[in-house]
């Protein structure tokens, strides 16, 4: 790989968090749209250097609802209903967030689905099987648009890309620390940047 490419491409890089053979990073190249950036990617070392990683997926969530979801986090919110659930063995997702890109903007950009579908995108938090372990699990594969714009999903349980990234309580709260320190700070030179 070409590292000037690589470091090109990682500048907007705030954090990564790996797990076994996949990692989530958090990403500031959509704050101008008012989006926080996950990028899910699973990799096989087996393949050759370039090549190993597979099943990408990219999250765009709402920074308000982004910053809502740190807040949890950090204050132990997210955390204590965790418990909650895991005492009481309730397996909903603690946090939801659906999305996508439809079949007319995929085709704008030149990227259409051989199928013609929209692209539909999901990503749940949930709890891990080991005691204080999470899951941060994203899903991608084809959708439709409904009446209200929105991209529901047509895969069922059997996602085209499918990514899991298990993190204890810590590195769930450096992911959101670092995002939303990163989101203020970015925030904060816009306002500079403005004339008085």
């Amino acid at each position: 790989m070409d590292n000037n490419n690589y470091e090109e491409r990682n500048k907007s890089q705030i954090i990564r968090q790996d797990a076994k053979n996949c990692f989530v990073e958090s990403r500031s190249d959509a704050f101008e749209i008012g989006k926080v950036h996950l990028e899910f990617a699973t990799y096989d070392m087996n393949k050759p250097a370039g090549q190993r990683q597979n099943n990408h997926i990219h999250i765009y969530i709402d920074v308000p609802e982004f910053l809502c979801l740190a807040q949890e986090a950090l204050c132990g919110m997210l955390h204590s209903r965790a418990r909650n659930q895991r005492a009481n063995n309730v397996k909903d997702a603690l946090y939801e967030s659906l999305g996508g890109t439809s079949a007319e903007k995929l085709s704008q950009y030149g990227r259409p689905r051989s199928d013609g579908k929209s692209l539909s995108r999901i990503f749940k938090i949930v709890l891990g099987s080991k005691e204080d372990c999470y899951l941060f699990v994203a899903d991608s594969g084809p959708g439709e648009t409904d009446s209200k714009g929105l991209i529901v999903p047509k895969f069922g349980n059997k996602p085209e890309n499918h990514v899991a990234v298990s993190m204890n309580w810590r590195a769930v709260n450096e992911i959101m620390m670092m995002t939303k320190v990163h989101y203020e700070a970015w925030l904060a030179a816009k306002y500079m940047a403005v004339p008085s």
